[in-house]
């Protein structure tokens, strides 16, 4: 057994590795949990509800981010190869739009089937969710990957970086663009305007769960523009045309509630502060 032997690895037993990027998830993945279970007690859902839906939706959101990936990968990586290259998630390869996708379907199938309203549920889920992407994609500062543009040292350094993250973003004698950092921050910059401000103004149920994809959205088509290894349709950038999708229901699904939606109460509205 060895801890840390080397920049990915956390402990490595034998020829079993377990890294940093499935660590990260993880951890992103339980603070999103315990901040949801925060919010359904409002809503009356007993805890056991919420760990069956954590555990179902966490295998099937990262299922849904490995297809994504092979989809748009085939040509580039999989096709000729043998077939079960396609399921080694181990060597990389998820795709968060994906996951977010099959996670957010089976969530309204999970709660419709216990009786739990959906847009309350969404609204309860959604904003926590972006604390998880912003932990996770330090995931790829370790592994050295989904980084932007080549740049220079003196530019990071304008950007007032800790030396680790300069240093981390020297791949090959060459720096990059540290983009898994702005979509960190950006993500957490749009969870806090969600639980800050929409959270203070929303009056119908479903608004959080919507302003999720708009505000997500916007960060990741900024972000994506300066990527380096974006999953491809064409000559267009999968991740943008997908955040644009986002923005666009977002929108619809906004100006949908405002007309047809279910008024939030005193008695309704999620407790998303600690002792609201």
């Amino acid at each position: 057994m060895q801890l840390f032997p080397n920049r990915q690895t956390v402990l490595q037993i034998g020829g079993v590795h377990i890294q940093w990027y499935a660590v990260l998830i993880i951890i992103g993945a339980c603070i999103c949990y315990e901040l949801c279970v925060r919010n359904f007690k409002k809503l009356n859902v007993s805890r056991s509800t919420c760990e069956d839906f954590f555990m179902e939706s966490f295998a099937i959101g990262i299922v849904g981010a490995r297809i994504w990936y092979v989809i748009f990968t085939y040509q580039e990586i999989y096709a000729g190869r043998p077939f079960f290259d396609m399921f080694k998630i181990w060597e990389g390869g998820l795709a968060i739009q994906g996951g977010v996708i099959a996670a957010t379907a089976y969530g309204f199938y999970y709660f419709h089937k216990r009786g739990v309203d959906l847009w309350r549920a969404a609204d309860c889920i959604m904003p926590n969710l972006l604390v998880a992407q912003a932990i996770g994609r330090w995931g790829n500062f370790v592994n050295q990957e989904a980084h932007g543009t080549e740049v220079t040292r003196a530019f990071l350094e304008g950007l007032h970086l800790p030396e680790f993250i300069i240093e981390g973003m020297k791949i090959n004698g060459v720096y990059y663009h540290p983009t898994f950092l702005y979509e960190s921050i950006g993500n957490l910059l749009v969870f806090a305007l969600i639980t800050l401000v929409v959270y203070r103004i929303y009056n119908r149920h479903g608004q959080l769960f919507f302003s999720y994809f708009i505000g997500y959205g916007v960060v990741r088509i900024f972000v994506e523009g300066l990527r380096t290894d974006s999953l491809m349709l064409g000559s267009l950038r999968m991740a943008q045309l997908t955040a644009l999708a986002g923005i666009i229901i977002g929108i619809i699904g906004v100006v949908y509630l405002l007309k047809k939606g279910k008024p939030v109460t005193q008695e309704t509205r999620l407790s998303l502060f600690p002792g609201k």
